[in-house]
């Protein structure tokens, strides 16, 4: 255990590198723009969903209690008409950015704080880097990715959308990997 708390350069140092890299990735390069699209009746959907006034929370359309559910004519039919959606309600108010950037931050701390517990648990402290900075490199990539890549399974997300994703998590990957081959004691 003692040997992760002498990571604490490497792990501090690579979340700052990935806030960055992310930071550039959405308020530069913007290629993430493209991956939600406006609705062309967006006031009457909204108009409609604040009729409905859903709390906070996770919604499906058409919603199924029971898998068995769907096989009846009455559920298969709201499938065949659509739309099929998978909706997130946040609170109403403005979005507080410093929130989200915050949480983001130690998402970010706390992905190469657990890829350096399982990089010190393959190699001692005197291992070569590079040996190091490939397996946190590997970690992050996975961790970064995998929510996106459910994400396209499960719930539709385009494909399109999951390979930026994809791109995203390899340039943290790289960070991360090339942060801790510099920086491993």
């Amino acid at each position: 255990m003692n040997d992760v708390f002498s990571l604490w350069l490497p792990i501090l140092a690579t979340a700052v590198f990935i806030f960055i890299a992310s930071s550039l990735i959405h308020m530069v390069f913007k290629w993430h723009n493209s991956d939600y699209k406006k609705l062309s009746n967006e006031d009457e959907v909204r108009a409609a969903i604040r009729y409905g006034s859903p709390a906070p929370g996770q919604y499906v359309l058409p919603h199924c209690m029971d898998m068995k559910d769907m096989g009846g004519e009455e559920m298969k039919k709201k499938f065949i008409e659509g739309p099929i959606a998978f909706m997130t309600v946040r609170k109403n108010g403005p979005p507080t950015m410093g929130t989200a950037l915050t949480l983001w931050f130690f998402y970010s701390l706390l992905v190469a704080a657990a890829a350096a517990c399982v990089a010190c648990g393959t190699f001692s402290l005197k291992a070569d880097p590079r040996q190091a900075g490939q397996l946190v490199g590997v970690l992050s990539f996975m961790t970064y990715v995998g929510g996106s890549i459910q994400m396209g399974i499960w719930m539709g997300k385009p494909w399109s959308s999951v390979a930026k994703d994809a791109l995203d998590g390899f340039i943290y990957a790289v960070i991360s990997a090339l942060t801790f081959m510099w920086l491993w004691p």
